[in-house]
């Protein structure tokens, strides 16, 4: 497992590649949707967009942010979606938007409740590594309201139709880094993605496709790869949509 905390150096200098990130970035660099600007399967600092702040880093109470969420759309305009093995491990979870540079711009929200598969519960089956979390409101404002709205999450997305982005926050970087690329079919269970320095912490991070659609989530097969170059999703079909609505229905 590589995305979540591990023992030091077992990052395969994941610190390094961030900041060499930092000084290599141009404006032409920057990787967006097939129509965008920039070549596939480059990694680069995300910039502070309207896109970039539905997605987050996951706290663990007052420590440091371990695993990547991002919003989703739902009627309570409150929920977010990570993977499984983010949120297992009991305690006060707190989600902050758009973190940037030791900021939390749009604020910390605390987790009020998770929805997480009977699969991964009962036997951490990598198949259901995905999962929910309802935001408790903040001055009587759900996230959607403060971020600017919530992605679509879709099921039933042929892997590989389109690129997707995958936006997250390797636990040694402060920014979130962004990468785009075509998945292609890892099983019919899973698909994966080449985008390097996905390291430990980008676990749960979204992948959206062109109509702006969450499709996966960095989980799954090997809780999110073993090597910081490849990383997988488990494929949304029916089991996950019926997820997502029980979800909404908890946090309505």
């Amino acid at each position: 497992m590589k995305r979540t905390s591990r023992p030091p150096g077992t990052r395969r200098h994941a610190l390094l590649g961030a900041v060499v990130l930092m000084v290599a970035v141009t404006s032409s660099s920057v990787a967006a949707a097939d129509a965008g600007p920039g070549p596939l399967g480059v990694t680069v600092p995300a910039a502070a967009t309207a896109q970039s702040a539905r997605v987050g880093a996951l706290f663990h109470g007052s420590g440091g942010h371990f695993c990547t969420a991002s919003v989703v759309h739902s009627a309570g305009r409150d929920l977010i979606v990570t993977a499984a093995h983010c949120v297992d491990g009991g305690g006060t979870l707190r989600f902050a938007p758009g973190y940037r540079d030791g900021q939390a711009p749009y604020g910390y929200w605390e987790v009020a409740g998770t929805v997480v598969p009977e699969g991964w519960t009962n036997a951490q089956d990598e198949d259901t590594d995905v999962a929910f979390a309802v935001l408790a409101e903040k001055d009587g404002k759900g996230v959607e309201d403060v971020v600017g709205g919530g992605n679509v999450f879709a099921a039933g997305r042929a892997t590989g139709s389109t690129a997707v982005t995958v936006t997250g926050y390797p636990s040694t970087f402060d920014t979130p880094i962004t990468c785009t690329n075509k998945p292609t079919v890892h099983s019919r269970t899973q698909q994966r993605i080449e985008c390097p320095e996905f390291a430990g912490g980008t676990s749960g991070s979204p992948w959206v496709n062109g109509d702006g659609e969450v499709v996966g989530v960095i989980g799954g097969h090997q809780q999110g790869g073993d090597t910081d170059d490849v990383s997988y999703s488990v494929v949304f079909g029916d089991e996950v949509a019926a997820l997502y609505r029980e979800a909404v229905m908890t946090g309505s």
